[in-house]
């Protein structure tokens, strides 16, 4: 199995027309994704190679059954795309978009939450079930299908780790955007990937800032009964600088690589100090 996104899915893609939009379209159907629409305004009835595009949302989604739209629209105008997708009751929006104003993020994160729909991201590689479906940004050539669970906030990492457990293997890898706001957590991929029976095991990468770390932790100490390996980016970031992501930045003792490492160990997962140990400790569980 996979979470969220599957063999079954219908992906329509909004932006499809732009530079990042055409070339990542490409790269999802050579993926072998169901890319089934297009969506620009203004381009109703173009087409991009052999994928339709529509003006709106809503009329895609009535002419093809998409159930998941990838969002590829400059920051300023992100905010109403989101919604579109939203209002036409897509069930899963992925959001690559970066440099979204938090405040946009936070209008159209809640407005999705009401209306039960999943939002990806802001800021996020997306996702992919290895030979089923890829939405967003992720090599698809870098792993195959396997039994691990991969949550991530860095893109960057979520590819690290995906190639050097590639010889394992993954049902899904989740990449949930570094943004102060973001529409899916930790947390969400934890219970999904503790619900699915396909994944043996479930890698967790951080990051300093907040204290979604910390919360995942509790949540894997009560809730989950499968093996988490865990990666936290940012031991050397200097107090009072954003590094990379927007929502990476420490205050004083709040959000520090230390204290998100101490609070996922004491909750039972082994956490590495590089990637590449991190991979190493998933290797030596599986093996054992």
């Amino acid at each position: 199995m996979a979470i969220f996104l599957t063999e079954h899915s219908r992906i329509l893609v909004q932006g499809i027309t732009g530079t990042e939009g055409a070339r990542h379209t490409r790269r999802m159907v050579a993926a072998g994704s169901t890319v089934v629409a297009g969506v620009v305004p203004n381009r109703d009835g173009q087409r991009l190679d052999d994928i339709p595009i529509f003006g709106d949302v809503a009329s895609a989604v009535a002419a093809t059954g998409a159930d998941v739209s990838v969002v590829f629209v400059p920051p300023r105008f992100a905010k109403a795309a989101v919604l579109e997708a939203v209002d036409a009751s897509v069930p899963l929006t992925v959001v690559v978009t970066e440099g979204i104003p938090v405040h946009d993020s936070v209008e159209f994160v809640a407005r999705a939450r009401a209306a039960g729909v999943r939002i990806i991201g802001p800021n996020c590689p997306g996702l992919i079930s290895p030979g089923q479906s890829n939405a967003g940004i992720i090599p698809a050539d870098i792993a195959k299908r396997g039994r691990i669970g991969l949550v991530s906030k860095s893109g960057t990492l979520t590819y690290q780790l995906m190639h050097e457990l590639r010889d394992f293997g993954f049902t899904s890898c989740v990449g949930i955007g570094g943004d102060p706001v973001a529409g899916t957590s930790h947390i969400d991929c934890l219970a999904a990937f503790e619900a699915d029976p396909e994944t043996d095991a479930i890698v967790l990468i951080g990051e300093i800032g907040g204290d979604a770390e910390e919360r995942a932790a509790a949540f894997v100490r009560d809730h989950v009964t499968k093996p988490v390996v865990g990666y936290v980016a940012g031991f050397t970031a200097p107090p009072g600088r954003t590094m990379g992501h927007a929502g990476a930045i420490v205050s004083g003792s709040s959000g520090t690589a230390a204290a998100k490492k101490s609070a996922l160990e004491a909750a039972g997962v082994a956490v590495g100090t590089t990637p590449t140990e991190t991979a190493q400790l998933m290797r030596d569980l599986l093996a054992s």
